[in-house]
């Protein structure tokens, strides 16, 4: 077997968060790339795992890039084991490496999805072991070369993850803070905005940063890919750090400076700014982005927009937290149409009926998850004076 999983052309199979897939869709395009398929959790084209390389470093709200290896039937575990015994494991996983196994089963012979894992690490180094006299070591660290089981009653499929530790956190982001947004997500939501990358992004309420840095990254089209440097397609026989090195190099090319560019992060606790100020060095934008302690009704804003304000506010799990941010909602709401005129509001929250506090009409109530939590963007357009009464006049006429 002379194949290299770098050069040979596979099913690859990136996934995402639950309703990021329109914005991973319009993402992987961009790079040049034919989708065969996108559905709920992701997308599916075809490619080698060079292409993984540049995918992986490049996607803001992917979580794995998959690389197909074989398709195959197995009812149980001892059948799966058998298959994958006879793979070229020798010619995938060095003899002396390190690799681990995740997997997916939805199996009526399994209930332990460990033993799955067990199962198939076993299957790779007793062929490795067999055919080498050596075997790679094993464990549950996810630094080294990662193969991915996906496997539905008696359907399996095996992948190479090219990306071992989730691209959903974009590595720059050191220090959480509270209760923070997941940088795929934040990505996600700006995709899904109006904002053009050029006009004024104000985020009150900011905690740690994490929407604010992310706009500053996409108006200088940083990748996340700047900001790791491991990656599972790294330890795979075969690899070539010269690919690696060439696509890191067209990052670097690629980052733009946006002359002018106001991006404001305020909250009015000051270790969520000291936290945010971290995180937005570690990502190379502290110099963009001008941090405000304050309650946000007094964040500075630029005059008269057009611009972009964004909210993430607390949700509230317990009946006293939420009865006390009913008023922060409103406060959100009162705000927008007293401050924000000629600017696009947006408030993310998994709390609809706080949502409602805001006393304004969304213009459009865009989905999203977090965690487990059913969410909405809430686009809200502040018209100024002379734009409310064209818009006044156009709703009398229709």
């Amino acid at each position: 077997m002379n194949k290299s999983i770098y050069t040979d052309r596979s099913r690859i199979v990136i996934t995402c968060s639950k309703r990021l897939s329109p914005y991973l869709e319009a993402e992987v395009r961009d790079l040049g790339f034919d989708l065969e398929r996108v559905f709920a959790t992701g997308v599916e084209l075809f490619g080698t795992v060079n292409d993984c390389i540049r995918l992986n470093l490049n996607l803001r709200c992917a979580s794995q890039v998959h690389y197909s290896l074989l398709e195959f039937t197995a009812k149980n575990a001892d059948e799966l084991y058998r298959i994958l015994s006879e793979y070229a494991w020798e010619n995938v996983i060095a003899k002396e490496g390190y690799f681990s196994v995740t997997c997916n089963v939805d199996n009526p012979t399994i209930n332990n999805t460990m033993f799955v894992n067990v199962k198939v690490k076993d299957a790779i180094v007793d062929r490795i072991r067999g055919k080498t006299s050596r075997r790679p070591d094993s464990g549950s660290d996810l630094s080294g070369a990662v193969i991915y089981l996906f496997w539905k009653e008696d359907r399996a499929e095996v992948f190479v993850d090219t990306s071992g530790e989730t691209l959903s956190k974009h590595g720059y982001r050191k220090i959480p803070g509270k209760a923070p947004m997941l940088e795929a997500l934040a990505a996600g939501t700006l995709l899904a905005s109006r904002w053009d990358r050029k006009s004024p992004f104000v985020n009150p309420m900011c905690g740690s940063g994490t929407v604010a840095i992310e706009a500053a990254l996409m108006a200088t089209n940083r990748r996340p890919g700047l900001f790791r440097k491991n990656y599972s397609y790294m330890h795979f026989l075969g690899y070539d750090d010269s690919i690696h090195k060439k696509e890191m190099e067209e990052l670097e090319s690629r980052i733009t400076e946006e002359p002018g560019l106001i991006i404001i992060a305020s909250d009015n606790r000051a270790d969520a700014i000291s936290i945010s100020k971290v995180n937005a060095g570690i990502a190379g934008v502290e110099n963009l982005i001008t941090f405000q302690v304050c309650d946000f009704e007094k964040t500075n804003l630029p005059n008269g927009g057009p611009g972009v304000i964004y909210f993430n506010p607390e949700y509230g799990e317990r009946l006293g937290e939420i009865s006390a941010l009913e008023n922060t909602y409103a406060a959100i709401g009162d705000f927008l149409k007293k401050k924000c005129q000629g600017y696009m509001g947006y408030v993310f929250t998994a709390n609809l009926e706080l949502a409602k506090k805001i006393g304004l009409k969304a213009s459009r109530r865009i989905e999203f998850y977090t965690a487990k939590l059913d969410c909405r963007l809430l686009e809200f357009e502040m018209y100024s004076g002379t734009r409310r009464s064209e818009k006044i006049m156009k709703e009398k006429n229709d």
